[in-house]
C-alpha cells in the first residue's frame, strides 16, 4: 500500500534535517568534534551523519539541538545577505551583546545555542 504524502514527510524529516545540519557545518567551517559537542553526539556518530548512515532522531535530544543549530544558520545567513565569510568571522568574533564571548564557543552549550539563537532572531527581526 503506497504511502500518504504525510506519513512520505515524517519519513523524510530525519533526512532532510541531517542533511541540513551537515550542510550548516559545511557553511560554518564548524568540525566534526565541535558538531559533535552542539549536537551532544559522539563524534564518530558526526562521522556516519556524514556518511549518510546515520540519521538524527526526533525522538532524541540531538533534534532539538540540530534544529537550533539550523534555525541559527538561517538566522545568521538572512542577516550577511548570504556571505559566508562574514558568518564565519560573526561566529568568531567577540560579541558584547554576548557577555563579550565568541557565538562559536557558546553554542556548545545548551543555554549558549539557546542564547546565540535568540539574539539573533530578535537581531534579525528588527525593521
Amino acid at each position: 500500500m503506497p504511502l500518504t504524502a504525510t506519513a512520505q514527510q515524517t519519513l523524510n524529516k530525519p533526512r532532510v534535517l541531517t542533511k541540513a545540519v551537515v550542510n550548516t557545518a559545511a557553511y560554518l567551517d564548524l568540525s566534526k568534534v565541535k558538531l559533535a559537542h552542539i549536537l551532544g553526539v559522539s563524534a564518530a556518530t558526526v562521522t556516519r551523519l556524514y556518511a549518510d548512515t546515520y540519521r538524527l532522531s526526533p525522538a532524541k535530544k540531538e533534534w532539538d539541538f540540530a534544529v537550533l543549530l539550523v534555525r541559527l544558520f538561517r538566522s545568521l545567513d538572512s542577516i550577511v545577505g548570504g556571505a559566508s565569510d562574514d558568518a564565519k568571522k560573526w561566529l568568531g568574533s567577540e560579541n558584547r551583546a554576548l557577555a563579550g564571548k565568541k557565538p562559536v564557543d557558546l553554542i556548545e552549550t545548551t543555554e549558549g545555542l539557546v542564547r546565540v539563537v535568540t539574539y539573533l532572531d530578535a537581531c534579525r527581526g528588527v525593521v
